[in-house]
């Protein structure tokens, strides 16, 4: 079954489907695209891995990409963590030590097939990327030195929630964000800003130059996603999506799911 939505899917934000879709992104992508690409590019699945603990490690949602670990505080020696007080003294707020998660990002690498030099990077951000603190930096780091690189960029946002990552230009809202960037126009990229009412554009792929770019129907993807993940079984669209809407886009979610 079609998802509902003529666009963007709010209830896919929810943090334990997101983890999901991000993954089924990736795939889709990749699969659409590398028939399109050989002989003369690939593309390749990698991923990043950092640490996330205590309130960051809410953001993962259900932890099928996460590894748990101990940290080294658990090892301490209960009895040092015992204190005896008279009982007027009163308590001071402390923080306790928690657990801590390898979290695991995928994104996807346009490679030369005779060099295997990275021509595009794709990335579609999470909530970690853009509420976490340790995630944001992680990811900060690597945008950064894409840019200063001759590599271009793609960068997917379909998350309400969170800050959007930086751009020098003139402040505008949207609900969501696809930017482009091609290695040889920076500091230039071109911005598809759109809202939930709206369709997901479609965008080409950077590639060489004199080489044909293929476009990208992100569009299609999320609804062969939705399709194929059966969201329609678990989603229940008589509760509110996860990130409250405006009053005009509570209204108009609503005559969409009638």
């Amino acid at each position: 079954m079609p998802s509902p939505f003529p666009g963007m899917n709010p209830y896919l934000e929810k943090p334990e489907y997101w983890s999901q879709v991000h993954k089924w992104l990736i795939v889709l992508i990749a699969q659409s695209l590398n028939p399109q690409l050989r002989p003369k590019y690939r593309v390749a699945i990698e991923e990043r891995v950092y640490n996330a603990t205590g309130d960051d490690s809410m953001l993962v949602g259900i932890p099928d990409d996460v590894v748990v670990q101990s940290s080294q505080s658990n090892h301490q020696d209960p009895s040092a963590l015992v204190t005896v007080a008279a009982p007027s003294v009163k308590p001071m707020k402390i923080a306790l030590p928690m657990t801590e998660m390898v979290v695991k990002e995928w994104y996807l690498e346009v490679r030369k097939v005779e060099t295997g030099k990275v021509i595009t990077v794709i990335e579609i951000l999470s909530p970690k990327n853009k509420r976490s603190l340790e995630g944001r930096s992680t990811y900060e780091t690597k945008r950064q030195k894409i840019l200063d690189s001759l590599t271009h960029l793609v960068e997917i946002d379909l998350l309400r929630q969170g800050k959007p990552m930086a751009m020098n230009t003139q402040a505008f809202q949207s609900h969501y964000r696809i930017v482009v960037s091609r290695s040889q126009e920076r500091p230039q990229a071109d911005l598809y800003a759109f809202n939930l009412p709206q369709a997901i554009p479609s965008f080409p792929l950077p590639l060489q130059p004199d080489d044909r770019e293929p476009i990208v129907n992100l569009q299609q993807l999320l609804h062969n996603l939705y399709d194929q993940g059966s969201y329609d079984l678990a989603i229940d669209y008589s509760q509110d999506p996860p990130l409250p809407l405006s009053t005009a886009d509570a209204s108009w979610g609503k005559q969409v799911l009638i």
